[in-house]
């Protein structure tokens, strides 16, 4: 009997125990689908909100914006913490207490604004004319990614497996950059305001199904399956005939295949077009491209010819400018030489020199050049030079004096 007893404690232990595990698995799994159901459908919100700003300006009385509101309060509501009163009370806390501290860091925030606002008494209503406000400001998202980074005080405001504290709240953040290029019109006086009530998400405009084309049966007439179910003529035997025997369902079937038949015609035709375009476009380009590639060589070869012809100037500048200087330096020894001569021959030496001269200045003279080859001039050409001696390059007196140019009138 002991051991039964002990056998009979511990099977309800173990079962005990693994109620636990199951119980908190459902609860993770509830609380992961409930996150992932606010995310998703906050981001249809936020679409239908841009499609709708394309047409008309938003403002309360807009069901998309309303909707909006609801989802972002619950969001923003999602396993937020009680406040614990002086008898160890837990009452219920609105998410403007978490925003009115988190977000004081944002530059010229509107928090003492909403604050000091005299028609707005409640705390849950205040949270509502913020998000209003920042919506109009273009700094929503801005808000919220502020309060995401103060990690510590998100968590003394939420418990565990809350939407701002897990992944999702990055995605959060990044949904909402998206409502900065709507113009929001709003009234902080409104009926909207009213935190006497709490927000309830309309699901309606993102629920849509869309019937497979594999299907037969139309949706009129599933409706009348399911309106007969209960009577007493919905019998099995009465089921096949009348499915058969419907001849709209087949037509309807079938204008449905033609209408999707032709939409992918045009579709076709659509980019059977666009890639022919695309190909001229690519062969345009590829000519020219071509073109361009030989105006390059072209201009490369112009380049190489121009500059081996300024080489070939400037070597023969060089050249000039070397017998200009051998011939200055000519010039000087004529002077040095007629003042070792006679006084006699002064006269004659002076002569030649103004000859040399003359010849000198008949040259061009052109001192931009001497940069190019000043270095140019060889020690042992100016050694050799004036290693001459006066009588290697000069004539006699006597010849000097018999020459015709010579002669006294």
């Amino acid at each position: 009997m002991a051991s039964r007893s002990l056998g009979g404690l511990s099977g309800s232990r173990g079962g005990g125990s693994g109620g636990g595990c199951g119980k908190k698995s459902l609860s993770a799994r509830n609380a992961a689908v409930e996150r992932r159901n606010l995310i998703t459908v906050c981001r249809f919100s936020v679409k239908t909100l841009i499609d709708r700003s394309c047409f008309e300006t938003i403002d309360d009385s807009s069901p998309e914006f309303n909707n909006f509101a609801a989802i972002l309060e619950q969001i923003l509501t999602h396993r937020l913490k009680g406040q614990v009163t002086w008898f160890g009370y837990e009452s219920p806390r609105s998410f403007w207490d978490y925003i009115r501290v988190a977000c004081r860091k944002v530059s010229q925030n509107c928090i003492c604004s909403i604050e000091n606002m005299e028609n707005v008494s409640s705390s849950r209503a205040k949270g509502r004319a913020w998000i209003r406000v920042a919506l109009m400001e273009k700094h929503l998202s801005e808000y919220i990614s502020t309060a995401l980074r103060d990690f510590k005080t998100t968590r003394r405001f939420y418990e565990d497996g809350a939407i701002v504290l897990g992944e999702e709240a990055n995605m959060l953040a990044g949904m909402l950059l998206g409502l900065n290029a709507i113009d929001f019109s709003f009234c902080l006086k409104g009926e909207g305001l009213d935190g006497n009530f709490p927000a309830v998400i309309d699901y309606t405009p993102y629920l849509k199904f869309t019937q497979s084309s594999d299907s037969i049966s139309s949706d009129e007439e599933e409706l009348r399956t399911l309106g007969s179910s209960g009577s007493e003529s919905s019998t099995p035997e009465n089921v096949g005939p009348p499915f058969i025997m419907d001849e709209n369902s087949w037509f309807n079937k079938c204008k449905r295949v033609k209408q999707k038949y032709q939409l992918t015609l045009e579709q076709k035709g659509y980019l059977e077009e666009l890639l022919r375009l695309r190909e001229t476009q690519l062969s345009e380009s590829v000519s020219q491209n071509k073109i361009l590639l030989q105006r390059i060589e072209d201009s490369d070869l112009a380049h190489k010819l121009e500059k081996e012809q300024l080489e070939y100037i400037i070597v023969e500048l060089q050249d000039q400018l070397k017998s200009y200087q051998s011939l200055d330096q000519l010039s000087a020894e004529v002077s040095l030489s007629q003042t070792s001569l006679d006084p006699s021959q002064s006269q004659e030496g002076d002569g030649k020199q103004d000859t040399l001269n003359s010849i000198s200045d008949g040259k061009e003279d052109t001192p931009s050049l001497l940069g190019l080859c000043g270095s140019l001039t060889s020690v042992a050409s100016y050694k050799s030079l004036t290693s001459l001696k006066s009588n290697d390059y000069l004539a006699s007196p006597t010849t000097e004096m018999t020459s015709p140019g010579l002669t006294p009138s």
